[in-house]
């Protein structure tokens, strides 16, 4: 009988529900304000320089250069980042325990500053489960990049056929199935726990 598969996870969308207008929806009026916010001024391209490694005193310095007038809530997205979270996907983290508890080891890529993904380890215990998580901020590489992949291959001694990659973004999984990975594009708790039954994963039914 093969071995299992190994479950390889994101983590934002799939274990952490984050999203920056939790966070500016507070700094401002309207939702027309908070969303205007979101798309020119802390964009999504600019958080991913934090996912890429850098530092968030200085990534926040350098947008407040730019944007003085709204230097308080550029601020507020490092000092008041963890109302960026809505919270944690209780399904996603009973899959998990399931197969900790069947002795799957469990593996995560993640595209994260590596300042906040360490400031979260006492309150995410799942975490520390993992028999291993690659941070897109320590290595400088961010999915839906090939090496990160192969880096996390490489790390940890694992064939890509060997994996089994969990992602809620499209591209990420494109680019693990392109590695050779299987995949597992996420959209809820309950539609995962169905597909990792049918790779032949030990979950209750």
């Amino acid at each position: 009988m093969s071995e299992p598969l190994i479950p390889v996870f994101d983590l934002g969308g799939v274990f952490v529900d984050w999203n920056p207008m939790y966070l500016f929806r507070k700094l401002f009026d309207t939702e027309e304000e908070a969303r205007w916010f979101a798309d020119n001024i802390c964009t999504n391209a600019w958080n991913l320089e934090f996912d890429a490694g850098d530092i968030y005193s200085e990534g926040v310095a350098r947008l407040i250069t730019r944007f003085p007038r709204y230097w308080r809530e550029i601020s507020a997205f490092d000092a008041r980042w963890r109302e960026t979270i809505g919270g944690v996907f209780e399904g996603t983290i009973a899959i998990h325990d399931e197969l900790v508890e069947a002795e799957i080891p469990t593996f995560a890529i993640t595209n994260f500053s590596w300042e906040k993904w360490v400031s979260m380890l006492d309150e995410w215990t799942f975490l520390e489960k993992f028999d291993g998580v690659v941070v897109s901020g320590l290595e400088k590489l961010v999915k839906p990049d090939p090496r990160i992949f192969r880096l996390f291959c490489e790390r940890y001694g694992l064939a890509p056929e060997a994996c089994v990659f969990i992602d809620d973004n499209e591209a990420n999984i494109v680019a693990a199935s392109a590695m050779g990975m299987e995949t597992v594009h996420f959209t809820s708790p309950e539609a995962l726990r169905a597909e990792l039954i049918s790779y032949g994963l030990p979950l209750k039914g």
